[in-house]
């Protein structure tokens, strides 16, 4: 059953490995492979979260808003793109045995369409979040978007120098 505290897992700092297929609705397209950074943090005591992923060899941005429901224990993840502008119609669903599934419906090169998320994987140094359409009320699916969550290790601070008869060594 979910929890306000599903996506904990996700706060802090990534890596993002992309692949994309170039043609979301074409099971024949070819794949784009891209990196990104992330960083997502809690809201409202763990039962909402932000995340933006920043993109910054294609120049854009991606930011997820996902709150939880605590009377239908279950998320809303709301999607938006620096290249859009717009908030995309959310995903809802909730986690089950480790893995979450999310589902809405969206339109995409004016055909409509059912959308679903899923996240997997998941550990504290890595996840795994893959979207599919599907064209026939989810009866197929066909995955278009994956990215590899991997987290970044903090930046270390420099070593202390020597302290040698009490002054720093120099």
């Amino acid at each position: 059953m979910s929890s306000p505290h599903d996506f904990d897992f996700l706060h802090g700092d990534w890596e993002i490995h992309n692949r994309r297929r170039t043609g979301f609705l074409d099971p024949d397209s070819g794949w784009e492979e891209f990196g990104a950074t992330g960083h997502c943090r809690p809201l409202f005591d763990g039962a909402a979260d932000i995340d933006e992923m920043d993109v910054p060899d294609q120049g854009w941005k991606g930011l997820t808003l996902r709150l939880f429901d605590p009377v239908a224990r279950e998320w809303s993840l709301h999607w938006s793109s620096s290249r859009s502008g717009r908030l995309f119609p959310p995903v809802t669903g909730r986690f089950e045995g480790g893995r979450g599934e999310f589902h809405g419906d969206d339109a995409h090169d004016g055909k409509d369409v059912r959308v679903r998320f899923v996240w997997s994987g998941i550990s504290p140094a890595a996840a795994r979040w893959e979207h599919a359409f599907s064209v026939d009320g989810g009866e197929t699916w066909l995955t278009n978007w994956v990215m590899e969550f991997t987290r970044r290790r903090p930046v270390s601070a420099p070593a202390p120098a020597p302290v040698v008869s009490g002054t720093p060594a120099g």
